[in-house]
Formats: C-alpha cells, structure tokens, sequence
C-alpha cells in the first residue's frame, strides 16, 4: 500500500510540474498584460506581471520595469530590473537600461547600448552613434559616431540614415562623398523621415517645385503623425 501511494505521490508531482510549465506566459501574454497595467492602470494585470518577473522571466522583468519607470519613486526597481533581464539577454532591456542611465551615467549606458546593438538593436547602435558624436561616455569620436551610424542604418533607422547623410556630406568621420551622401538622403526620406524629406525638398526645389512641393507636404503630415517611430 505504501509502495502504491509513494508511486501515486511521484505521479500527481509530475502531473503538477508538467502543468506547471505548461502555464507559463509567451512574451506576447507578458508584453499585453504590462501594457494594461500602464495604459488603464490595471493593478490585476500588474500584479500577474509581477508574479512572471518573480519567477525570473526576463520578458516579464523587463516589462514590470517599464511600468514602474513612470514611477520616480520606483526608478531603482526599474533599473535593477532592466538589468537582470538585460544580463539574461534581453535585448529591449539592454537598450532601455541605457535609455535610463545616459543621463547619470553615460559610461554606462553606452555599455548597455553596445549590448544591444551587437544584437541587431537599431535604436541602441543610433544611440551610440549620437552618443560618440557628442562626446558622451567616452571621448568625442566622430568615426567612431560614423561606424555605429552605419550599423543603425544597415538595420533600417532613418534617423541613423539622416544623420549619415550629413557625415558624408561634410565628410565627418568618414571620407567625403556627396554620391553615397545623396543616397543615404533618399534613403532616409524613402523611410518617410521628416528631416530628410525636408531636406530634400530643398535640394530638388530649383529642377522640381511640384515635387519638392509633395516632399514638404509629406514632412509636415509624417512629423505630426509618425515622428515617435524614429
């Protein structure tokens, strides 16, 4: 009989461990569950976001750090937990640390920016192309801003592209050439960045008003519309 229940016990933890694992939450259950308790302040949706990052998910981590990074009482709550998914490789919260700590900390934002932009992190490899450019966390070095631009760029960041555009134009950091120049400005402007169709507006404007006309019209529309995409 004690064989029986022993065997029985060793099958109910199985049956528990398997459900267990069973109930854990994709990122796309995690990511929607943080932005209820953001948007409508959903403290049930908080708290099941609370519980996954308890469990040591690092989605889960990352997304309760981004609600409480609109709590200033909670700022440290949130960095440390951008870190802890961060150093389990999550890529978003690598960039977000960085996010936050650029300002106090540039040394070490740029760290948490390099991370994610040797993860095919778009934004983070921007950042440090600005970051480099301006001389934070690190002696100003414009081939350096250059390289990083060129990354962001290769991974599809009008801004990144824009900015490109100019280093090339001035021959900042990179060897002038007003062909790869005027390429990286269509580009951009092909992304629909306002800049960069403002811009070009103004360098077709004298062969072709009509076009350079919709080119500023499209500036305007997307500057209202799109501008936190970039």
């Amino acid at each position: 009989m004690k064989h029986y229940l022993s065997l029985t016990a060793l099958a109910l933890a199985a049956a528990l461990a398997a459900c267990q694992s069973s109930t854990l939450p994709t990122s796309a259950e995690i990511e929607a569950s943080a932005m209820q308790a953001r948007q409508a302040n959903d403290a049930r949706a908080e708290h099941r976001v609370r519980y996954w990052a308890g469990l040591g998910l690092p989605v889960a981590e990352r997304e309760l750090a981004l609600v409480y990074q609109l709590r200033p009482e909670r700022r440290d709550d949130a960095v440390r937990l951008f870190e802890q998914a961060a150093r389990a490789g999550d890529t978003e919260a690598a960039f977000e640390l960085g996010q936050m700590l650029r300002s106090s900390e540039p040394q070490q934002a740029w760290l948490w920016y390099r991370q994610a932009a040797e993860q095919r992190h778009a934004k983070a490899a921007l950042m440090l192309g600005l970051l480099a450019a301006n001389g934070e966390g690190l002696p100003q070095d414009q081939a350096e801003a250059a390289r990083w631009l060129a990354v962001s760029s290769e991974l599809g960041n009008a801004h990144a592209m824009f900015l490109l555009y100019n280093a090339y134009r001035e021959g900042r950091g990179v060897a002038r050439d007003l062909a790869k120049s005027r390429a990286l400005l269509e580009e951009s402007a092909h992304h629909e960045y306002p800049p960069a169709l403002q811009e070009l507006a103004m360098t077709v404007q004298a062969d072709d008003a009509l076009q350079a006309s919709h080119l500023l019209k499209e500036a305007t529309e997307h500057r209202h519309n799109n501008w936190n995409k970039f």
